[in-house]
């Protein structure tokens, strides 16, 4: 279902998880989401979200500020929006259960699975603005630096890789991925210590 809200914002009632952490048991919620105008972020419960493209582990959106992976579709009217393998309750935003009701075709909400909530409507506008300019602001600084060879980098680049390593391999989920992180990380930290 499409709307227009109050701010010319384009808004349509979607299904929210949490995936980071969870696998298929993370906080999920019917609510009314808000695009951007150029439709890159999607904003709900004073967040905003932005595709993964493809490259996510299990979401298909991340959240901004903290990376968190989401799974964000539309509604299933057989009310089957969970994975099969999923459990725990699903929250409906309290301002557009009579809508959703229409859309599964019930008068009212099984108390079992379900629970209603108020969520935060400001959309967090400037804040997604500075979150996607700091990005920017860092990977034009780390351009392509992880493909160089540690001696072609200045002393200034190497410890911004190597800092970068080190929040990848801190943060990686999978052990493959912190050893491959690890590696790499001693590598441009043998070549600062070796100009020392």
């Amino acid at each position: 279902m499409k709307l227009i809200g109050k701010d010319n914002m384009k808004q349509e009632i979607k299904y929210i998880e949490l995936k980071s952490g969870y696998s298929d048991n993370g906080f999920a919620c019917i609510g009314l989401v808000s695009f951007s105008k150029s439709g890159k972020t999607i904003y709900f419960d004073g967040k905003g979200f932005q595709s993964l493209n493809g490259t996510g582990i299990s979401g298909n959106y991340f959240e901004l500020e903290t990376g968190n992976e989401y799974w964000i579709s539309g509604v299933k009217k057989n009310m089957s929006d969970r994975h099969k393998f999923g459990g725990g309750k699903i929250f409906v935003e309290k301002r557009i259960l009579d809508d959703y009701l229409k859309i599964i075709g019930k008068s009212k909400l099984p108390k079992k699975d379900y629970e209603i909530i108020e969520v935060k409507i400001e959309k967090p506008i400037d804040k997604v603005y500075e979150l996607e300019n700091e990005t920017l602001e860092q990977s034009e600084f780390g351009e392509n630096l992880h493909f160089k060879e540690p001696n072609e980098l200045s002393n200034e680049e190497l410890k911004f890789v190597i800092e970068e390593l080190y929040e990848d391999e801190m943060n990686s989920r999978f052990n493959k991925g912190r050893r491959f992180s690890k590696k790499k990380r001693l590598i441009f930290e043998m070549e600062l210590e070796r100009r020392k």
